[in-house]
């Protein structure tokens, strides 16, 4: 079997994590189980360019269980946790390419090869496999049914895309179900992202300011988590709605070049490019912190960092100390990748039982349904996304009133008044 992973010794570790991610899964095993039994993807080629966590191969194993022909590879060079591909190559058959730290070559020849498998669904977390797909690989394009989306980013890139007239299949936007954003873009990118810095930093959050550059879901999820850490979170925004929002929720908003002297740490989670940049670099305070949680680390100016440094050192695992010509030290977090895969384990496996359900069951709703849909950007099916909300209250012993058939006539019946 094709592959390329770090040590195949890793696999019975991998498997252990995967089990151990499993148990916070209840939705998703359910959906294995559906699966297993019905076999809804046998014959479905599925190419996926996904973060290569705990929870991603659980999401694999669902595929395969479902009969798809499953190849795997890294949605970003310092996510993929090593063990993880060996146990799915050794245990679950599934071709994985994916290294810890690979360089922007091996990425992307990565990508190439889960794409010689010649697809008929793509599952990508950043719309880099289908970016490949429509400039290197358009041989395929007449191959491929549909694809899934599972990211803010991907959705951008993609929506961008299908308004120029370029997207040449249908793609499901997971990210933009309810039960994915609002949940694991909120509670997951909070939890997890104060994670990675603080494993990469060890540094106390109590009385240091906290700077948020972007307030979407997972800003809110961070600044929340932030603040309950005991800093001072101050929100950067260009959306005069969401700034109007962070001020009522409690938070200080300002422009980043007058956040960029007052922070000790800054976090973007924007989706967009140069979102801290080299004027804001020029005013940081000696020993600030800059990290990022946006899938790609443009929106840290990193080669204007560099253009201002006289030296950089690598002073703690994830940790970039770059010295201005000052004398004045900013130090950089996980070379600007998504820190909460960079430098700890991403979110927790309970949360992405939501968002890698609307996955699976948006990839078997799609083998019906493609063939009809224009080549577009489409949300989740909202019955989908409200099956996978109950199926997750049901797992947490939650329950829900149901409307009353008086209500349900009142809520249909316009004539109805005081």
């Amino acid at each position: 079997m094709d592959h390329d992973i770090k040590d195949p010794g890793l696999a019975a570790k991998g498997r252990l994590r995967m089990e151990w991610a499993a148990r916070s899964m209840p939705v998703l095993e359910k959906i294995k189980k559906t699966f297993a039994k019905d076999r809804p993807l046998a014959g479905v080629r599925i190419a996926a360019c996904l973060h290569v966590t705990s929870e991603t191969a659980n999401l694999m194993e669902a595929l395969k269980l479902g009969g798809a022909d499953v190849r795997l590879c890294a949605s970003n060079p310092l996510s993929t946790q090593d063990d993880i591909p060996a146990a799915l190559v050794k245990y679950h058959k599934i071709p994985v390419f994916a290294l810890k730290g690979e360089d922007h070559e091996t990425y992307y020849r990565h990508i190439l090869q889960v794409l010689d498998r010649r697809p008929s669904i793509t599952m990508d977390d950043g719309a880099d496999l289908v970016s490949v797909t429509h400039s290197k690989r358009k041989d395929l394009l007449p191959g491929i049914l549909a694809g899934t989306e599972e990211t803010t980013t991907g959705v951008i890139r993609l929506k961008s895309m299908a308004k120029d007239g370029v997207l040449r299949y249908p793609i499901v936007a997971v990210n933009d179900a309810q039960t994915k954003h609002l949940f694991d873009n909120r509670y997951g990118t909070g939890q997890s992202t104060l994670d990675g810095i603080l494993r990469a930093t060890n540094v106390l959050l109590a009385g240091l300011k906290f700077i948020v550059a972007g307030y979407g879901m997972c800003g809110k999820g961070v600044a929340m988590r932030a603040r309950g850490a005991g800093a001072h979170v101050i929100v950067t925004e260009i959306n005069p709605i969401r700034a109007i929002e962070a001020v009522m929720d409690g938070y200080e908003v300002m422009p980043m070049a007058e956040a960029a002297p007052l922070g000790d740490i800054f976090l973007t989670v924007t989706g967009n490019k140069a979102v801290i940049r080299k004027e804001h670099f020029r005013r940081m305070k000696d020993g600030a912190i800059v990290a990022n949680a946006g899938h790609f680390n443009v929106e840290i100016d990193i080669p204007a960092l560099e253009s201002l440094s006289g030296g950089k050192r690598r002073v703690r695992d994830f940790v970039d100390e770059y010295t201005l010509r000052n004398g004045r030290r900013i130090n950089l977090l996980g070379e600007g990748r998504l820190i909460n895969l960079a430098a700890a384990e991403g979110h927790p496996a309970m949360v992405m039982d939501m968002s890698f359900a609307n996955q699976a069951l948006s990839v078997r709703w799609l083998l019906g349904q493609a063939k009809g849909l224009p080549k577009s950007v489409f949300p989740v099916p909202k019955e989908i996304d409200e099956e996978i909300a109950a199926l997750k209250l049901a797992s947490m012993g939650t329950a829900v009133d149901r409307l009353t058939p008086a209500q349900k006539r009142y809520l249909a019946d316009w004539r109805e008044g005081t």
